[in-house]
């Protein structure tokens, strides 16, 4: 098991879970973070940290797309282990729906 960061980091960009996480598995691009699974040691303390609900356990239903495009961009993007300031409109994104589409211009996370 693993935990995946999903749709609503896309323009928000907290960092509170890469302040906590033991391993360091999590990487950042412009606009979200990812978490590498191969690197996630599932011991959960990131979850609860993400004020914007982001990170869920690869249990959850509907989320292989999500585990995808963390693997890819894991592959691709810097580590990062210390908490950074969001995206100055962060706030504003926070629960937009359509994230995903709208930022990446496809519907299917898999396809990012």
């Amino acid at each position: 098991m693993t935990y995946v960061v999903t749709d609503n980091c896309i323009r928000c960009k907290y960092t509170d879970c890469v302040e906590v996480c033991p391993v360091d598995c999590f990487y950042v691009g412009e606009t979200m973070l990812v978490i590498n699974p191969d690197e996630c040691i599932d011991c959960g303390v990131c979850e609860p940290e993400c004020p914007a609900d982001a990170i869920k356990a690869d249990t959850e239903p509907g989320l292989d797309g999500w585990i995808a495009l963390n693997a890819k961009y894991a592959a691709l993007w810097p580590n990062i282990s210390e908490k950074r300031d969001p995206l100055g409109d962060a706030a504003e994104w926070d629960g937009r729906p359509g994230k995903l589409e709208s930022v990446f211009g496809v519907s299917d996370p898999a396809a990012a």
